[in-house]
């Protein structure tokens, strides 16, 4: 049976403070596999940045700024997406990351993003959400996993009570 490298390996990483939990086990296993690794944050709403739920982007320990941001506009948006990943880069010690930056449908966008990059893996995580929402909403999860021909490694990133 032939095996084939993982070579590069995309993290697909939201704005949620789970972030860093699927960047270090993501990258920690790319790195296992002596896989290249990019981190991808995909812009596809706007308004969920201005949530006062959460922080408009997230940071990792001690990286984070911790007042929301004010954006004016999506050129803000995506330098502040830009500067949440560079952090992300940073906080996984690694210079060879590589980072991008997209806009569009959240799982359109991870698809189409690891085909131009040839990826060998997707990884990404997965937020517990109720039913409802799930039915209503789609999961990009499983959005990804239905229209993938490669590997996708699912992080389950709920909170244990």
């Amino acid at each position: 049976m032939k095996t084939t490298k993982m070579q590069k390996v995309l993290i697909a990483l939201d704005y949620d403070p789970s972030a860093q939990k699927v960047a270090e086990a993501g990258f920690s296993l790319a790195k296992s596999m002596g896989a290249e690794v990019v981190l991808l944050h995909v812009i596809s709403d706007p308004l969920q940045y201005v949530s006062d739920k959460h922080f408009t982007v997230m940071g990792f320990e001690g990286y984070s700024d911790t007042v929301p941001l004010i954006l004016d506009g999506m050129e803000e948006l995506k330098k502040e997406s830009q500067r949440f990943l560079n952090k992300s880069k940073q906080h996984l010690g690694d210079k060879t990351i590589q980072t991008l930056v997209k806009e569009g449908n959240l799982a359109e966008s991870i698809l189409i993003t690891a085909k131009e990059l040839h990826s060998d893996m997707i990884i990404m995580g997965s937020h517990s959400r109720r039913w409802m929402e799930k039915i209503i909403l789609g999961s990009v999860a499983e959005k990804v996993l239905q229209n993938t021909t490669i590997p996708l490694l699912i992080i389950p990133t709920k909170k244990q009570n």
